[in-house]
């Protein structure tokens, strides 16, 4: 059952956690054009859902607890706990999920783009007659 065991319940709130993120931070960039917008928006998944293991030590006698989490926790403790072993291999598969994410958003984009290539046609060459200098228009009553 979901809510007895506490791991998954955890492994959902972080999802809806980091969704939540993503949804406000790609909305506070809009203003940003489409590519770099979704190469912030991929790299920022990408360090929120790679996931890395790890292995804590427990009281003597016992076996230590292995198990999964997202890299940048594994490596922000291992980095406080000066653990340089786990913080290379959660480092490098950090950087590994941020390259991902900015490949998945540009492949994003130029799937988006390749699916809608006359409206930006247009709106490109209703800039630049906006911005002809010297031609003036005339008003049009529809």
């Amino acid at each position: 059952m979901l809510i007895s065991d506490s791991m998954p319940l955890l492994w959902l709130s972080y999802l809806a956690l980091s969704l939540v993120v993503l949804v406000t931070g790609y909305l506070s960039i809009r203003w940003l054009p489409r590519l770099p917008r979704f190469m912030i928006t991929g790299l920022v998944a990408g360090v929120l859902w790679m996931p890395a293991e790890f292995t804590l030590s427990r009281l003597e006698g016992q076996a230590p607890y292995e198990g999964l989490a997202p890299a940048v926790v594994v490596s922000g403790i291992a980095f406080l706990q000066h653990a340089s072993g786990a913080f290379g291999t959660a480092l490098v598969l950090l950087l590994l999920g941020a390259g991902l994410g900015v490949a998945l958003g540009a492949l994003l984009w130029g799937w988006l783009r390749q699916r809608h290539p006359k409206a930006e046609r247009e709106v490109e060459t209703n800039e630049r007659s906006r911005s002809a200098p010297g031609q003036r228009r005339e008003p049009m009553v529809g």
